[in-house]
């Protein structure tokens, strides 16, 4: 379950990203390009930032399953 909700929030902040990037890229066009470089850059460190707590989230899942208590 902890895995469902830390993969929920990478893909919030992905979403938020692409969103925020495209309005920007709408209100101002002739920087297009560099505000999708910025937005992917802004993507990459969300996604290197959500490995850690997927790996901690990952792990408890795990131990719990391996426990027995699924609760």
């Amino acid at each position: 379950m902890r895995v469902l909700i830390e993969t929920l929030h990478v893909a919030a902040g992905l979403i938020a990203a692409a969103i925020v990037a495209s309005l920007a890229a709408w209100s101002y066009p002739r920087a297009m390009d560099d505000i999708w470089l910025v937005a992917v850059v802004a993507m990459v460190a969300v996604v290197a930032m959500g490995v850690g707590p997927l790996r901690r989230a990952y792990a408890i899942d795990r131990a719990r399953l391996e426990r027995g208590n699924h609760g």
